[in-house]
Formats: C-alpha cells, sequence, structure tokens
C-alpha cells in the first residue's frame, strides 16, 4: 500500500477504543508502558528519559506506579546523593465505564523505609502511613495525607486507600482501588528491584560515566509531579 493511502487511513480511522482498552474495565487489569522522546543507541540500547508505570484500573479509580530516582550532587571524588528518590504512587478517580478523570489525580510519594514497610507485608498484614507537607510550619495539619493498605477479608488481594483532607480548600476525597493478590505481587516485586535505585546503590556499583561541569542533577527521574500538587 502507497503511503499516503496509508496516512488517510489512519486519519480516518477512530482510535478511540484503544484508549478505553488501556484504561480497562472495571476489576480488570492494565499493565502500561510507554517509551517518550528516547532514541536507539547503535549498540540497541535505549537513550534518553524512559516512562515506564505499572497501573491498575478498577471500578472507582486506577492505580499507578513509578520510580523517582535521587538527585546526585557532584563531588570532588565522585558524587552524593544530595536527595533520595521515592516511589510515586497516582490516584485517579473514574467518572464512568473504563474512564478516569486525570486532572483530579492525588499523588502519594513513598519513601525508601515506606517501600520497605510494604515489602515486608504478609497475607494477613496491613500498615498506614501519613504525610503532612507542613508538619514544622505554622501550616501544619493544614493538608494531611494518609495511606492505607489492608488485606480483604476472603484474604485473597488488598485495599489501597488514599484519604487527602486539605482545609485550605475545604475537601476531603477517599480513593479506593482493590488489588488481587497477583497484583499486589507485581507491586512487591517492582518495590524490591526500584529500591536499590531510588537510595542511589545502583550507582555505587556501577561504572557509568556521568555528566561533568554540573554540580548537581536527577539521573533518570520518572515524575517531576510533586506529591503535593494536590
Amino acid at each position: 500500500m502507497r503511503r499516503g493511502c496509508l496516512s488517510s487511513l489512519l486519519k480516518g480511522s477512530n482510535l478511540s477504543y484503544l484508549r478505553d482498552a488501556l484504561c480497562g474495565h472495571a476489576y480488570v487489569t492494565n499493565a502500561a508502558y510507554s517509551s517518550i522522546g528516547h532514541k536507539l543507541s547503535s549498540t540497541g540500547s535505549i537513550m534518553g528519559r524512559v516512562f515506564a508505570d505499572y497501573s491498575v484500573y478498577k471500578g472507582k479509580a486506577s492505580l499507578s506506579l513509578s520510580p523517582v530516582l535521587p538527585t546526585f550532587t557532584r563531588m570532588e571524588y565522585g558524587l552524593r546523593v544530595d536527595r533520595q528518590g521515592k516511589m510515586m504512587l497516582r490516584f485517579c478517580p473514574a467518572v464512568g465505564d473504563r474512564k478516569y478523570d486525570w486532572e483530579k489525580k492525588q499523588l502519594f510519594a513513598l519513601s525508601a523505609t515506606e517501600l520497605g514497610s510494604i515489602i515486608s507485608l504478609g497475607p494477613k498484614d496491613s500498615c498506614e502511613f501519613f504525610h503532612d507537607p507542613s508538619m514544622k510550619s505554622s501550616n501544619a495539619g493544614q493538608v494531611r495525607k494518609s495511606l492505607t493498605i489492608s488485606p480483604t477479608q476472603d484474604g485473597n488481594g488488598y485495599f489501597v486507600s488514599l484519604s487527602v483532607v486539605n482545609n485550605l480548600l475545604r475537601t476531603n476525597e477517599r480513593l479506593t482501588v482493590p488489588l488481587t493478590t497477583a497484583e499486589f505481587a507485581v507491586i512487591k516485586t517492582a518495590c524490591s528491584f526500584a529500591l536499590p535505585h531510588i537510595i542511589g546503590w545502583d550507582q555505587c556499583t556501577s561504572h557509568q560515566s556521568t555528566t561533568n561541569g554540573e554540580k548537581s542533577w536527577k539521573v533518570g527521574s520518572l515524575d517531576s509531579d510533586s506529591e503535593w500538587n494536590r
């Protein structure tokens, strides 16, 4: 088929069903992976930023996880971790069948220690984390976020719930995503794999060269959004 004919077919096609398929159905899970603006080197390896989320789409909300790598500062004899990375969780409320409101997403950033709590969870264990962005200021308590992970009654999965109380906006939101045992196993395994990268230990054992002439930079950060944007 000639290029012009193929282009016309693509322009005239309705591809919206592809997006709906990626969003999943109620209690159906999809793992979404995407790469943006990357190039392939002569050896076939990917150069540039790579975006790879693990996403679970359910009837009332969706949950996505992606690692955010640490910030490094160049010193005379090498690199020092300036700020540890995190695992960014993004919750989006459902607004219809297989549709989610990405503008109303809520973020929750898990530290390395908090990841350890999740990795060590047993089938009957639960955990809860509290975040206050203004804890050491006069605005303490104005925005409170709590993340709860608890097992289902039948023991075949977990509930992941995020509660956000914003006294400044006078809002109180709660988003809950049920996870199957398999989905939670993927999350725990992914967190275990990402943990050394989040604390910067992968750079300690790596012999890769770094960019000269910069005092500080982020290495491969996958999410520039701050948890406290909302």
